[in-house]
């Protein structure tokens, strides 16, 4: 190994060391942005690496340089354009596109380098090591590929949140499952070439549509969760066909956080990541407006000046966030609120349910984009015990992560782990209406006793909260 090689080397081995101390920096909202940071200048160290070897072997003729150039410059600018210009409702859709444009590119790799051999006469003298890593990149990248944009579409409104069955949908899924291993194992045995390849890009965007669609909108922050564990390992893949020990490294960390992740998300809801895959639950945003059909028991109502007064004399506070404040982007509105009560000396801090929202850490991102002390954003396991000594917990848009009924078996959210709000010495409810969460069932703690509704959208109700206190105090 020549001395060039040997700095190669250590340099990759330094960018995987910023791979890894970036995910660890990013499990605390505290450091999650260097982590960030760390892990950009690692894969920016990897790029320009690469582009230095590939100049030292004469691969980078002047075509190459320009394209490469001009799709780093390209994809730069979409990506700055896009991260600053998004609402923070629209975060998840634009993650779920990020998804599908990493799992598409992983599989063009593959595909790329098919073409070049067939080209050079060599795609039949393929070893086996890149021949079925090619199979699986195209398989995964394609199924990421279709999956996210079909995911980013129902989150975006584009197609409706509800599972959307398909006729005969397991039996399409079946088939195309069966063209896959028959064109995979054409392609690994040598015949077809870049027919059956093509066969097997194909099949495997079929399953990625075919897959999703049935999935409800209480799955997504799962299947955006999952989606990213296929993305990375369709890059992993696509650095072993072609070589490249930064993908390898870089797709299987986030493949394998993915996959981890996902874990996590599917037990915070009770559910097997089989079930979700299976699809068939939620009601989408439907039913999000509508009235409570069949509710039981009586709603208190209460009035913006009640409520202001009852957290005015509070001294401990839990605020509960859900998708109702990232729908009417009241993050700055319910921060505000916090700062005024903490300054009258009240307890404040924030309970975060893992599943809230339309991704993972959805109410994280929302809430320290306005600024939240990230010591005040506790997950369930560390909020939970809390609310008994709380005097209030405002509820915020949050509806199934809050549902008693999960403690109950024999309905669509038993056993899910919820945010004990319930256990107050009083709730507020701030929501539009008494609709339904995704799950599609009434939520029980409207009618409890200690419970109060502030019918309102979340940021009017927050605003008139805000004013209500200041008025109070004044």
């Amino acid at each position: 190994m020549s001395g060039f090689d040997t700095v190669t080397h250590a340099v990759y081995l330094a960018c995987a060391v910023c791979f890894v101390l970036g995910l660890h920096l990013m499990t605390s909202p505290v450091t999650a942005r260097r982590g960030n940071q760390l892990s950009a200048a690692g894969m920016l160290a990897a790029i320009a690496t690469t582009v230095v070897v590939l100049a030292r072997d004469g691969q980078a003729t002047l075509l190459a340089a320009v394209t490469l150039t001009l799709g780093i410059a390209v994809g730069a600018v979409a990506g700055a354009v896009a991260a600053h210009r998004v609402k923070m409702t629209a975060m998840p859709q634009l993650v779920s596109v990020f998804n599908a444009v990493g799992g598409g590119a992983a599989a063009l790799i593959a595909v790329g380098d098919a073409v070049a051999q067939s080209h050079s006469g060599d795609l039949a003298a393929e070893p086996v090591r890149v021949t079925l890593t090619t199979v699986l990149d195209v398989l995964i990248g394609g199924v990421t590929l279709s999956g996210s944009l079909v995911a980013s579409g129902k989150l975006a409104g584009v197609l409706p949140g509800r599972p959307i069955a398909v006729p005969a949908g397991r039996w399409i899924n079946l088939a195309l499952a069966l063209a896959v291993v028959a064109a995979g194992g054409a392609y690994l045995t040598g015949n077809g070439g870049l027919a059956v390849l093509c066969l097997v890009v194909a099949a495997a965007l079929g399953i990625g549509v075919v897959m999703t669609l049935p999935i409800g909108g209480a799955d997504m922050p799962v299947v955006i969760s999952l989606l990213n564990a296929f993305t990375g390992t369709a890059v992993a893949m696509a650095g072993f066909v072609i070589g490249s020990t930064p993908l390898i490294i870089a797709g299987a960390l986030v493949g394998a956080a993915g996959a981890i992740l996902t874990k996590l998300m599917a037990d915070a809801m009770n559910r097997s990541i089989g079930a979700i895959i299976a699809g068939g639950f939620g009601t989408g945003d439907e039913n999000a407006g509508g009235p409570a059909a069949g509710a039981t028991g009586t709603v208190r109502q209460t009035t913006v000046d009640d409520a202001a007064i009852q957290l005015a004399y509070a001294s401990k506070v839990i605020i509960v966030p859900g998708y109702g404040l990232a729908a009417a982007q009241a993050q700055h509105e319910v921060v505000a609120l916090a700062q005024a009560l903490t300054e009258r000396g009240v307890d404040v801090s924030y309970g975060i349910h893992p599943v809230a929202g339309r991704m993972p850490g959805h109410m994280n991102v929302l809430l320290a984009e306005a600024n939240a002390p990230y010591t005040e954003l506790k997950d369930i396991d560390e909020i939970n015990p809390e609310f008994a000594r709380a005097d209030v917990a405002l509820v915020v848009g949050a509806n199934d992560v809050t549902n008693p009924a999960a403690r109950r078996p024999g309905n669509p959210v038993s056993g899910m782990p919820i945010l004990d709000v319930d256990h107050a010495k009083s709730v507020i409810v701030v929501k539009r209406s008494l609709g339904h969460g995704y799950a599609g069932i009434d939520n029980e703690l409207y009618t409890q006793p200690n419970t109060a509704m502030l019918f309102s959208d979340a940021k009017a109700g927050l605003t008139a909260l805000l004013a209500g206190l200041h008025a109070y105090v004044s």
